[in-house]
């Protein structure tokens, strides 16, 4: 999967922050994850270029921004612009950005913006019914090209009907709850989502199910590495996979999507 941190460090702001991976990963190297600093290795990955003069990312890509951070949070606004330009340059490039600030975006885009860039996606997270009330309405005025709800990690059932049945929401993503005190996915919270998206034909990806996963009242612990594959064999998908790209998550270790992507042509790991 390609990731790219132009900064690192964040502030918690909802429940689905409360066992942040990051936070986890920054504790064992005694790093403050609530410093929020621009990272001078790999601020400008996506320009990065191989002996040969070509890009190291190539065209088609998937770019995964801000993982260790959240795109739009304040502290980044100085830097925000370089970021951007460098999505412009990198026009043959798909930039997925996720966010659980979605009020601030309108007054963090660039000039050039208008109703988006058709290489830039924006998933808005949703991690129980609250934050996707408050979240979502804003998704949906929001000027992008591609919109997209992640609910992970996926903390109680969401009805999000109302919002699906507007026809601007392209894709649904959930997933558990992983590292130190990971909380409980439930089957049936994740059924609901898919028959949501189902009844709405809008796509579901069930990507992983956590470290704690409940299926008819029965909790399972499931290792980090099946994690993906039990996702899948859940059948919890929309439109579902054809027996053929059922894969292991290591036959795909480029993209570590291709659960998500499906082996469509543009996936990264073919």
């Amino acid at each position: 999967m390609n990731t790219w941190n132009p900064w690192h460090g964040c502030k918690k702001v909802s429940e689905g922050c409360l066992n942040c991976y990051m936070y986890y990963l920054d504790r064992k190297r005694n790093v403050d994850s609530t410093v929020v600093h621009r990272l001078k290795n790999g601020y400008d990955l996506p320009l990065k270029k191989d002996r040969y003069g070509n890009y190291k990312i190539k065209s088609g890509e998937t770019v995964f921004v801000c993982l260790t951070s959240d795109f739009f949070i304040d502290e980044a606004d100085e830097w925000r612009k370089d970021a951007w330009d460098i999505m412009r340059i990198r026009k043959d490039v798909k930039f997925q950005l996720m966010t659980k600030r979605p009020e601030r975006i309108k007054a963090c885009l660039p000039e050039d913006w208008g109703d988006g860039w058709d290489n830039v996606a924006l998933d808005v997270t949703t991690e129980n019914q609250r934050r996707a009330d408050e979240r979502l309405p804003i998704l949906l005025e929001l000027p992008f090209k591609t919109r997209g709800i992640t609910a992970a990690p996926l903390l109680s059932e969401i009805r999000i009907e109302k919002y699906l049945a507007q026809s601007k929401i392209d894709s649904v993503t959930a997933g558990g709850e992983n590292y130190d005190g990971a909380r409980i996915c439930s089957y049936e919270w994740v059924k609901s989502l898919y028959d949501q998206c189902v009844e709405y034909d809008v796509e579901f990806e069930f990507f992983e199910t956590g470290a704690k996963f409940m299926k008819d009242g029965k909790v399972y612990n499931i290792p980090r590495l099946l994690q993906r594959e039990q996702a899948v064999k859940s059948g919890l998908n929309y439109p579902p996979y054809d027996a053929k790209n059922v894969v292991i998550t290591d036959k795909c270790r480029r993209c570590e999507k291709r659960y998500m992507c499906k082996g469509r042509k543009d996936c990264a790991g073919k």
